[in-house]
């Protein structure tokens, strides 16, 4: 009782971090126009201390974040689709999506509004594509997706394919083309500084010798990463 009593006294109750690696400081909620809704699978939000759902949350004044698998009678998923005053979207991939990567700012504003709804399914490949497949509600929505130019800097965790990225770099990505196309006017210089301090911290304790996860072959440098999992169900997420 008292070793859990301790665990909870050492923790930041906001970034769900140890205080000793709290990134609070470095959280800088931006306003947006859009309203990001992350959708987080329970096995994601049982990991918040290197989970980049929470952050982003916390990066984002206008987000909230819902927890669950199947959000088809989930009810207050079911009260933001069923105002006729929101403009609800998914950003997921898909042959029938709209790419924000290759649309200009009308066919942006045409599309989705001055004030979308965005639904992000935070977890996994397979958790989200399961996520998807049980809300039937969410498959009705129409589809955002963007090509991703950069490489993913949470070397801490393994992605199947270097297009993947985490929640935080997905909705930078976001954030950026929506600026583009004149639907965001934010400052996103700093947007994840919160996310490569965390990385940082977590290097910091793979390099420390007394540490469990000692690595002496991981780098101090934050890079892109450039190894992933052999099998990927990526083909198989486009398909669905």
């Amino acid at each position: 009782m008292q070793e859990e009593l301790k665990q909870h006294r050492n923790q930041c109750y906001t970034c769900m971090r140890p205080v000793s690696t709290c990134v609070c400081k470095h959280i800088k909620p931006l306003q947006t126009n859009t309203r990001f809704v992350i959708l987080m699978h329970p096995k994601e939000y049982k990991k918040q201390k290197n989970g980049t759902g929470h952050m982003t949350n916390l990066q984002l004044d206008n987000a909230e974040i819902i927890v669950g698998v199947d959000f088809n009678k989930h009810q207050r998923v079911n009260e933001i689709l069923a105002d006729q005053n929101n403009a609800s979207f998914l950003l997921y991939p898909g042959k029938q999506s709209f790419n924000l990567s290759t649309s200009n700012d009308t066919e942006m504003n045409d599309f989705m509004g001055q004030r979308p709804y965005l639904f992000i399914l935070d977890g996994t490949w397979p958790c989200a594509r399961k996520m998807l497949k049980l809300s039937t509600n969410l498959q009705q929505l129409k589809r955002v997706s963007f090509d991703n130019t950069i490489k993913s800097k949470f070397i801490i965790k393994q992605q199947p394919e270097s297009l993947c990225l985490s929640t935080i770099e997905s909705v930078y990505t976001v954030l950026n083309l929506l600026k583009t196309g004149g639907l965001e006017n934010c400052d996103t210089g700093k947007f994840l500084v919160p996310f490569e301090k965390m990385i940082e911290y977590q290097l910091d304790y793979m390099l420390n010798p007394d540490s469990k996860n000692y690595s002496k072959t991981a780098s101090k440098e934050i890079a892109p990463k450039f190894q992933y999992k052999k099998k990927t169900q990526r083909s198989t997420i486009l398909e669905s």
